[in-house]
């Protein structure tokens, strides 16, 4: 992938990613694991896998993408651009994995969706759902960054 998610992830958030995250019901799109500092983001249903994003440590403390790879199979992944599957690969270990509201992300995603279908007039949330999915736990609230 040749754009990544520029955040960094704090000691806490690794400890969680790396714990990875099960889909529990039909309504979540996502099963997520961990194998040393890379990260496995698999569909629930099919299986496949979609994203593989490897970790290393930032500067100043936490841990950030260094590089990531997306599915190339078109039957198994139809990416938008290289800047969706950027916001995606956010938006699974920050809402997902991580229980965050991940407002930011999920706009640009939605924005990134109506682009491509040449500004169809979709609602947010079906766009979300369709990519995202749902997640069993309550959101947690995300603490306020300076």
């Amino acid at each position: 992938m040749p754009l990544v998610p520029d955040r960094i992830w704090s000691d806490d958030d690794w400890d969680r990613i790396q714990a990875g995250y099960r889909a529990r019901d039909m309504d979540e799109k996502w099963n997520v694991f961990a194998e040393e500092d890379v990260v496995y983001l698999h569909r629930s249903w099919t299986g496949f896998g979609v994203y593989a994003a490897t970790f290393g440590a930032a500067e100043g403390g936490g841990r950030r993408i260094t590089e990531a790879v997306a599915e190339g199979d078109r039957e198994r992944h139809r990416p938008v651009d290289d800047e969706y599957d950027c916001v995606m690969l956010e938006i699974v270990l920050s809402a997902i994995v991580l229980g965050e509201p991940a407002q930011e992300a999920r706009e640009r995603l939605v924005a990134l969706t109506r682009r491509a279908a040449g500004g169809a007039n979709v609602p947010a949330g079906v766009l979300q759902h369709s990519a995202v999915g749902l997640r069993s736990e309550p959101v947690r609230p995300q603490p306020e960054r300076p």
